[in-house]
């Protein structure tokens, strides 16, 4: 949600493929796809913001903080990230997601956009549940 520069992203992109594969994932056992390539995760991020109310969005605990943290000029892009993170796990018709504590409230959002849209346009998104690991 920040403004990057384009050489300092390209690196983040590199390094951050180059960990993925140093933890083990097999890319030839597992699909491995850069996000922003993929026009469908936008596409249905406006979507599904169509169907979010904007009050929903504003109690967020996260948006509040990153508000106070960037002056109280917080963004449309911070406003609505938890929105593109529905469409993300809805996208797939993904049905179990890990979160840590600090997402349950975006996953409880998405959770509520599948429900609203399959009770406007019939059934289609799975309602995901969140898998919470134990440190």
């Amino acid at each position: 949600t920040m403004p990057k520069e384009p050489a300092v992203l390209h690196q983040n992109i590199l390094d951050t493929t180059a960990a993925i594969l140093a933890c083990g994932i097999d890319p030839k056992k597992c699909f491995l796809f850069r996000q922003s390539l993929v026009p469908n995760h936008a596409e249905l991020a406006w979507i599904l913001g169509c169907l979010t109310n904007v009050s929903r969005l504003l109690r967020l605990p996260q948006w509040k903080m990153k508000r106070a943290s960037q002056n109280n000029e917080g963004t449309v892009g911070l406003l609505t990230y938890p929105v593109l993170q529905a469409a993300d796990i809805l996208l797939y018709k993904s049905t179990h997601v890990p979160v840590g504590e600090d997402q349950v409230l975006h996953l409880e959002l998405a959770q509520d956009i599948a429900q609203h849209f399959n009770k406007k346009y019939g059934e289609f998104f799975p309602v995901p549940k969140a898998i919470l690991s134990e440190l």
